[in-house]
């Protein structure tokens, strides 16, 4: 990492607290996990890919900006869509977009169907199941591929996830963040890719 992606992610914490104290974006006990709860969660989509220059990635149901913050901050020069339905969400994650000087990323207060556009990702943490996300982002996945893994779903997800899975069980690929990183709170959560 760079000095500069650095600052970004030590400017987070300092954010968030103040947008907290006027927004309830973070559960107030779970901003004492702050970088191990939200940031280092995302990031672990990184240990996964590494995004390309120029890739377009989706975040759906950005919330507070998560995955989308830690990640753009981690790949500067890929290109970062981050949207939710609700609009205080989007004012938060704007302002900690522009504050962190992320020009890589811009946030839009808009559900995931009526998104028009392709990406080469989508990423999410745990929105919905995984069947009921699928066809919200399905027609958004460009054919244009230049990663190793194929344009497709990237989701973060915690628990027994047996049965969502299984529709799914002849294209899906699961990680083991516990794998990765140490902490107990990784030890039932996962990275899922569905190639689109």
């Amino acid at each position: 990492m760079t000095e500069r992606q650095r600052e970004q992610f030590a400017a987070l914490l300092p954010l968030y607290e103040e947008w907290n104290a006027q927004i309830n974006v973070i559960s107030r006990k779970d901003m004492e996990h702050f970088y191990e709860h939200h940031v280092l969660h995302s990031l672990a989509i990184a240990k996964a890919i590494q995004f390309k220059s120029m890739c377009e990635i989706l975040d759906v149901g950005t919330g507070g900006g998560f995955p989308g913050v830690p990640l753009a901050i981690m790949f500067p020069n890929a290109r970062f869509t981050l949207i939710d339905s609700i609009g205080k969400k989007i004012k938060v994650v704007s302002d900690v977009v522009d504050r962190l000087g992320l020009t890589n990323a811009k946030a839009l207060q808009i559900r995931a169907e009526m998104l028009d556009g392709e990406f080469d990702f989508v990423v999410s943490r745990a929105v919905t199941t995984l069947g009921e996300f699928v066809p919200w982002v399905k027609g958004k996945i460009s054919k244009t591929q230049y990663h190793p893994l194929r344009n497709g779903i990237l989701y973060l997800k915690g628990g027994d996830l047996t049965n969502e899975l299984f529709p799914f069980r002849h294209k899906v690929k699961t990680w083991d963040i516990g794998e990765w990183f140490d902490e107990e709170f990784f030890e039932t959560k996962k990275v899922i890719y569905l190639p689109i």
